[in-house]
């Protein structure tokens, strides 16, 4: 069984694969040059992929909107590890949300964490 054969399984190997490009250098990994250039650079990746997601969403079809969502999920995958978080810590948030109705979980959010 490969990575890919479970989505979890694919979640795990991205995580420990955006953990060691930490280390790399930044001319050999381009997830490596998006960490040396900081968070301004990630966060402008994570916009991008977003307004392409959008734009995507818009065209007839489907095929391109997962294409983009999956550089959406992949930039924002980026972001989290660079600020220490993994994507194991949205998935655990996912489950304890799942079952939960929207609005009750909404209502039930803590404060946002002060900078």
């Amino acid at each position: 069984m490969t990575h890919a054969d479970r989505p979890t399984d694919t979640l795990e190997a991205l995580d420990r694969v955006l953990e060691e490009r930490k280390s790399q250098d930044p001319s050999s990994s381009y997830v490596a040059k998006l960490y040396h250039k900081g968070l301004a650079k990630i966060l402008e990746k994570v916009e991008e992929e977003s307004r392409e997601t959008v734009e995507a969403a818009g065209e007839e079809g489907t095929d391109h909107l997962v294409y983009e969502v999956g550089d959406l999920w992949f930039h924002t995958l980026v972001l989290l590890h660079h600020k220490g978080r993994t994507g194991q810590d949205v998935m655990q948030e996912l489950a304890r949300r799942f079952g939960v109705s929207g609005l009750v979980e909404k209502a039930s959010r803590p404060p946002k964490e002060q900078p």
